[in-house]
Parts: structure tokens; sequence; C-alpha cells
């Protein structure tokens, strides 16, 4: 290889080599046939280098991991960051041997280089999209990822170095300048973004959702214009995935979270108690004014009403007519019917409930009567927002209303079965106790 420049000592030792090599096979003394084998033999080299600097990182990365013992150099092992990274290496080694196999320019020497510029390029897109990925999931390890659901971001990160890496290999490929291709990619941007709409408006819509905090990983979310009714289990740029509570997953563009309303119930989960609003339904003509003596039965039957009832006594002599609570609001309740005496005795079955959430609104309150009667609303809290719970709460809660109301005298309406009213049975049919 006459073209090899002689002053450089690990060119002239791969020449040996080349040398070598070449004659053990028999082949004629070709300076071409020697360029290619020089490349090969340089290639080679490179990679083997490539491994052993490679080899040799893990090894201190995993040592310095044993002495701190932190997660962060785990992860950069287990996420292959050091692995992708270091396929940077060859490519360099080979562009800084391969001038001295070519005194001039020559076509192997033009191809070769084009060839391992493009992989070079390529292997540093690995690269950055490695770090990419390895900083989101540290980020997304984090108690705060559910704050910011940036993975559209990160996506968004990797397709644009990829677009970078697109345009360097194409004008490393044909000879021109990025900025010359950029410019010639203008007349395309209409196309493109037609090609890449769903993932432009995605990326909006992923920072309308972040910056605004109107949607984290983990939330339960209702959409009423679709069939999603579940919690959120991934927000990326194109998608945002709603597992029901069939565990049936839905798909939702998050530009669709952005366009139309949904309904989030992070605010119920965040205040710990779940709501109760809920109504059975009184039967008018079992409302009916309420005597000393029902009056002093009830009491005896049921002592939350004691203090209730001695307090609006005594009011009630001393000629007041309405009883206060604490010179705020009036009591829920009066000693006029046995339906006021209900509400006073619900009042305080609810604020004496160790499952009801007493720092919340307690109303025991009579909607607007309608052709079935009255109804009769429960407005509380639970004190734990966990489904399996607050359902058996909810359920004790209106069975025990049910079962009570005949105590006091009144029936729960109950819609028609053939043609007949059907109502809760009177108060000397229902003589089991409450419970």
């Amino acid at each position: 290889m006459t073209a090899l420049i002689p002053s450089h000592d690990i060119a002239q030792w791969l020449l040996g080599i080349v040398r070598d090599i070449c004659n053990w096979f028999g082949l004629r003394n070709d300076p071409k046939i020697e360029q290619v084998a020089y490349v090969i033999l340089i290639s080679a080299f490179a990679i083997a280098l490539g491994y052993v600097i490679r080899r040799v990182v893990i090894f201190i990365v995993r040592k310095i991991i044993r002495l701190r013992k932190t997660d962060f150099g785990t992860e950069l092992i287990n996420q292959h960051v050091v692995t992708k990274c270091s396929h940077i290496i060859p490519p360099l080694v080979i562009l800084a041997l391969l001038p001295f196999a070519f005194e001039h320019t020559s076509s192997v020497l033009r191809i070769v280089s084009r060839l391992v510029y493009i992989y070079l390029t390529i292997m540093f897109g690995v690269g950055c999209n490695s770090i990419i990925g390895f900083a989101w999931y540290n980020y997304d390890r984090h108690a705060n990822k559910e704050n910011h659901p940036l993975k559209g971001v990160m996506n968004v990160a990797k397709g644009i170095v990829w677009i970078i890496i697109t345009i360097i290999c194409m004008s490393i490929l044909i000879n021109k300048s990025p900025m010359a291709l950029l410019g010639g990619l203008g007349a395309f941007a209409a196309a493109l973004m037609l090609i890449f709409k769903d993932s432009i408006l995605g990326f909006v819509a992923g920072i309308q959702l972040s910056s605004n905090d109107m949607l984290r990983v983990g939330d339960w979310i209702v959409v009423p214009s679709t069939i999603a009714n579940g919690i959120v289990v991934d927000v990326s740029l194109t998608v945002v995935k709603v597992q029901n509570w069939d565990n049936t997953i839905v798909m939702l563009p998050p530009y669709t979270l952005v366009s139309t309303s949904f309904q989030n119930w992070r605010g119920m989960s965040d205040s710990g108690v779940r709501q109760i609003d809920r109504s059975v339904i009184i039967d008018n003509t079992s409302i009916v004014a309420a005597s000393p003596a029902f009056v002093d039965d009830m009491t005896a039957k049921y002592p939350l009403l004691q203090e209730f009832v001695e307090k609006r006594k005594a009011d009630a002599q001393a000629g007041k007519k309405m009883v206060f609570n604490g010179g705020v609001a009036p009591v829920n309740g009066t000693l006029d019917t046995n339906l006021g005496l209900f509400r006073a005795y619900l009042c305080r079955y609810l604020l004496s409930h160790p499952a009801i959430a007493h720092d919340q609104n307690i109303i025991v309150r009579l909607m607007t009567p309608d052709a079935n009667g009255t109804p009769l609303d429960i407005y509380c809290f639970t004190a734990t927002t966990d489904w399996l719970a607050y359902e058996a709460i909810r359920s004790q809660l209106f069975e025990h209303i049910t079962a009570s109301a005949a105590d006091f005298g009144l029936r729960v309406y109950n819609a028609t079965f053939n043609g007949q009213i059907t109502v809760s049975p009177s108060p000397a049919q229902a003589s089991a106790p409450a419970v």
C-alpha cells in the first residue's frame, strides 16, 4: 500500500498485518485490495476497542453502584444507556484511522467515510434518545410524575432528535448542507403537517393538560361523549389510555379531552371523603302530628333523640319559636310531626355514625313533593373514598332509614305493582328492632 502515510506507526503496523493476510490468502500486491483489507481491519479493531471500553465503563459504574448503593447507577445499567452510547466509539476510531490508508481522496475513501459518518450520526441519535428515555424513567419513578404527565413531551423530544438525525444523514448521503436541505423541505411543510396532524394536536393538547393540571395518571375520569369511565393508566403524545371498571381499555386522543368536557374525580380522592346524596320517598298520607306520648315513646326507643327533645321542650316553654344551634342555624327537626321527629333522629344518627365525615355538611332535608310523595334527602359524606367501603356504608345507612321509618309511623313509597300501590309496613307490623 504505497499510498499509506509511512510516518504513522499505527498505520504501518496495521499495514503489515494486511500484507501478511493478503500473502496468506495468496493475493497479489494490489493497493485496492490492501485498502479494502485495511478498512476491514480497522473496523474490526474499532469494534473490539468499543467493546473493551464499554466493558470497562460498565465495570466502573457497577463498582460505584456497590459503593454508593444508588438506584441511579443500577437503572443506568438496566436501561442499557452505557451500551447504546458506547456504539459511538467504533465509528470515531474508524474515522481517526481511515485517512492513514489513503494519501489522496479516492472513491473507496469517500464511500466508506460517508457510510461511517451516517452510522456515527445514527448511533448518536440512539445515544441521545437513550439518555432522554433514562431521564424520563427516573422522572416517572418519583411521586410527582402524576402531577405532570409529560410522556408526550418526551416522545416529541425523541421525534425531534430523529428528524434532525434523518436530515443530517440525507445531507451526508447527497453531500449537501443540512441548511440547504431544510430550505428545500419548506415546500413539503403542508404535507408534513397533514401527516403529523395527530402528533401535533396531541402535543399541544398534552401541554394544555399538563400546564393546567387537568389530568394525571391514576385519575378517575368520566368522559360523557365516550364510553370512558375509569382510571387513567397512561398519557402519551397521541393517546390517553383509560382502564374502565370492567377492565376494558379505552383509547382517547388527548385533544378530545381538551375540546370536550370531562369529569375528573381527583378532588374527591384528594379530599378523603365521598358524597352521599340519595332520597327515600315518604308517603304523604303517613305524615301526622306528633303527640307528646308519641314523642316520649320514640325518645325511649331511640336515645339519640333525648338531648334534642329536652332542648326543644325547654325552648318551647321559654317561648322560643325556633331552636338555634350555636346561634348559626336552626336545629334540623321538629316535635310537631312524626316526619320532623324522624328528621331530627336521622340528623343525630349521622352525626354519631363513625363512618360519616363530621367535618363536612350533614343535611337531612325535604325536597319538593310530587305525585309519589315527599322525598326525604340525605346529604352527607363518608369518611373514606374506598369504593367497597363507600357502598357498604351507603347501603347500611339507607337500610336503617327504611327500617326505622316505620317506627315513626311513616311509610316509604314503592312503585305500583299489578295496579296496587304498595307501601312499607305500618308501625304495628314493623315490630323488629332498628339496626
